[in-house]
């Protein structure tokens, strides 16, 4: 198989299946990356798996594909979303990015009582998962949601499903007092804003029933590196690492 590229598209895969592509990927695939009629990509939708598909029509602004075979089955993450207060542009770019390349299934900013930023650009942020998957050879993307008040999304929390708090107050709980418990739960991870939970938040977080509360070590990390600090405790220890 001589494809090296992969391209995420919204559009069902099957073998035969012919694929119109927009003025964007054709330019990306023709302008950019040189292919022609005859190339070869490799496609993934989310649902479908991965496809080898030949380059069947070659323009500055269109072009089609036409899929030949399976290449991989769906690989669906474990049920495990990320949440996270948004911080600086690049920085919450990268904490989307990396989890996606981690392997969460949905990615939730949430605006805590000490979150800088009050809003944010969530087609960019999607966009940032998509690439993310494309070149860590995923096939599926996870959804990456609009800000929403943290209270409220603990308001509507869905019983089943256990949350990871990282305080960074605390020192010395290790996730694996959970796991044996709840191995089989749905989770999430929280991580907080770049000050701090606020006290009220503190406090009702630790009064949640499914909540449980992990340090990540005796230094305070940023937002950033907390992310992926949780991400890889949480696989090695529940996860399909």
């Amino acid at each position: 198989m001589s494809a090296k590229i992969r391209l995420y598209v919204e559009h069902p895969l099957g073998a035969g299946q012919s694929l119109p592509l927009d003025r964007d990927q054709a330019h990306y695939l023709f302008g950019v990356m040189r292919l022609s009629a005859a190339s070869q990509v490799l496609l993934f939708n989310g649902t479908d798996g991965e496809w080898l598909a030949d380059v069947t029509e070659a323009k500055k602004r269109a072009g089609v594909l036409t899929c030949v075979e399976q290449t991989k089955p769906l690989q669906m993450p474990p049920d495990l979303w990320l949440l996270f207060a948004p911080i600086k542009k690049a920085r919450t770019d990268f904490i989307v990015e990396k989890a996606a390349e981690m392997g969460a299934a949905k990615i939730l900013p949430v605006q805590t009582e000490f979150t800088n930023s009050e809003r944010i650009r969530q087609d960019r942020l999607q966009s940032h998962a998509v690439e993310a998957a494309e070149q860590c050879g995923g096939t599926y993307v996870p959804e990456v949601g609009d800000l929403q008040k943290l209270g409220r999304l603990l308001d509507h929390w869905p019983e089943d499903r256990q949350l990871m708090f990282c305080d960074e107050a605390e020192v010395g709980n290790a996730l694996e007092l959970a796991a044996g418990a709840h191995g089989n739960a749905p989770w999430a991870i929280l991580i907080g804003p770049e000050g701090g939970f606020s006290e009220v938040e503190r406090k009702r977080l630790h009064s949640l029933p499914y909540s449980h509360v992990v340090s990540l070590g005796p230094r305070i990390l940023r937002a950033d590196t907390a992310a992926v600090a949780a991400m890889t405790l949480w696989q090695q220890a529940l996860g399909d690492w």
